[in-house]
């Protein structure tokens, strides 16, 4: 039998890592920078997150966790069952700084509630072979109310303090945003045991729902902790009025009262674009660019950049990166490798890495030649 030595050398490469992806450039503040595609064939791709080894954890939208280590793909068991119904599902997955010694997950993702559904956030141990959740226990779940298939938000991120913020969107029930009873357009705090912080803005306040931070958002799908530990959103707004807002503790954040959006059939939002007691966004786009994940960047890889803000585009096949006192919008990040992105991260060496929808794939950011 004759050896087909290019493919027995392609196949080599390929399983010892040698094989390198084609790479495009991407033209930049920085100058040319390489875009490489790492992984691709992800099924409505929704979320990432990096173990301390280098290992990647991949959520996609109809309720699959991936694990990615060399280059493979491995399913992991053990994940709720998710209700994959219009926006809901396997949403946002978080490693928290000590998964070294806890191999904690942390999972949001759209939960059945009788006929309807609703955020939720589930806690599990990874298996050492990676390929297990054990142990899972929801954390938290929205209050039951709502029904359709928008607006779940939904990120958690671990707080400097080591609690949870979790977002949850308004669910398309635009007036709940501004209503303490219910968790719905709310930005929320839990400790890691799902028991509720005493310092909670209304965690002693009969009628309202304790865990609640933040309130006024419609639907926010980024959340980062930047290096001074402040939180930034990113969310969605109607017809323009995407916003970036820095939370604070109790803040009103105003949807639907105010916004700089409309309607999408053009009428009028709320009150107009300010009111007494409720927050002005750091920075807003009109028109929108459904702003997805978010990352405020360490600078390791590209210093001038340290504290900006990147937040990935589902509509515009871009990367914003906003910088600035105040705030604003300074470059667009594209090539034909962009899409539509659904979640951004700093990898452990300082590249940027998304996530294309569009392309079902998984892509790195790094210096050029």
């Amino acid at each position: 039998m004759r050896t087909n030595w290019l493919a027995l050398t392609l196949g080599l490469m390929i399983a010892f890592g040698g094989w390198k992806a084609e790479a495009s450039s991407l033209q930049t503040s920085q100058g040319p920078l390489r875009i490489t595609k790492h992984a691709e064939g992800f099924d409505i791709p929704w979320s990432f997150a990096f173990l301390p080894d280098g290992t990647i954890l991949i959520t996609e939208r109809e309720g699959e966790l991936i694990l990615l280590k060399d280059g493979q793909k491995k399913p992991v068991v053990g994940v709720p069952r998710v209700a994959a119904q219009g926006q809901g599902g396997l949403l946002d997955v978080m490693i928290p700084r000590d998964f070294e010694r806890t191999r904690e997950v942390f999972l949001t993702f759209s939960k059945r509630q009788g006929r309807g559904a609703n955020t939720a956030l589930v806690r599990g141990v990874l298996s050492r072979s990676g390929d297990r959740l054990n142990d899972t226990r929801i954390l938290f779940e929205a209050a039951s109310g709502a029904t359709g298939g928008r607006h779940f938000g939904s990120r958690v991120v671990e707080a400097s303090d080591g609690t949870l913020l979790i977002s949850v969107g308004d669910r398309g029930d635009r007036p709940s945003a501004q209503d303490l009873s219910t968790h719905q357009g709310k930005v929320l705090r839990i400790n890691r045991d799902g028991s509720i912080p005493s310092d909670n803005p209304f965690a002693s306040t009969p009628g309202t729902q304790p865990e609640i931070w933040s309130l006024g958002h419609r639907n926010p799908q980024g959340m980062a902790v930047d290096q001074s530990g402040q939180l930034w959103v990113a969310e969605h707004g109607a017809r323009g009025g995407d916003e970036v807002n820095l939370i604070r503790k109790g803040a009103n954040y105003g949807w639907p009262v105010i916004s700089y959006g409309r309607h999408y059939s053009g009428a009028k939002i709320g009150e107009g674009t300010a009111k007494g007691g409720m927050e002005q966004p750091q920075w807003y786009w009109d028109p929108s660019i459904a702003p997805s994940g978010m990352m405020v960047y360490s600078g390791a890889m590209w210093p001038t950049w340290r504290g900006n803000i990147f937040v990935a585009s589902l509509k515009f096949d871009m990367i914003s990166r906003l910088s600035g006192t105040p705030l604003r919008e300074v470059e667009r990040l594209q090539n034909d490798d962009t899409g539509r992105i659904r979640d951004i991260q700093e990898g452990p060496d300082g590249a940027i890495w998304f996530l294309s929808e569009t392309e079902g794939a998984l892509f790195r950011i790094s210096k050029g030649d």
